[in-house]
């Protein structure tokens, strides 16, 4: 199990927050858990980036947080379910900003992100899936350029 070396600063409220939220995956799990309860394997799904171990560890983290619970069904095999805790449902509203504030300033955010990231080319669009959940789709400068013709 990973321990941390340094002890947190827990000063202020954003000090506690980025405690609580700072992670790669945390808030999009908490966003997909919002939508429905769901198995590991299904957030996996979702979020296909996130290897099994590291999702494994952030819901763990979330739990000991007390912002997600888990549900162990007595089946075999085991069964187990996540769903969100009255404390972390009290996030969503702020996730929800987030999101929309990520939505109003997608063209700025992305063009620095892939500055930052030294890409040159490649931009990114919109899709969904079938349950509406955004998801980002890469495309190539071609296509993207194509898209803009339309």
């Amino acid at each position: 199990m990973y321990i941390k070396k340094t002890t947190p600063t827990l000063t202020c409220g954003l000090d506690l927050v980025g405690e609580v939220l700072y992670g790669k995956w945390k808030i999009r799990i908490l966003w997909f858990i919002h939508i429905g309860n769901l198995r590991p394997s299904e957030l996996q799904r979702k979020i296909p980036d996130v290897t099994r171990r590291v999702l494994n560890v952030q819901l763990k983290e979330l739990e000991d947080h007390e912002l997600v619970a888990k549900t162990i069904f007595p089946v075999l095999p085991p069964k187990v379910e996540y769903h969100l805790t009255d404390f972390g449902e009290s996030l969503i509203p702020l996730i929800q900003s987030i999101g929309l504030w990520g939505d109003e300033h997608q063209e700025r955010l992305r063009r620095v992100i892939l500055k930052h990231n030294g890409e040159s080319s490649g931009e990114f669009d919109n899709a969904y899936v079938e349950d509406n959940t955004p998801v980002r789709v890469a495309l190539s400068r071609q296509q993207a350029n194509d898209s803009i013709e339309k």
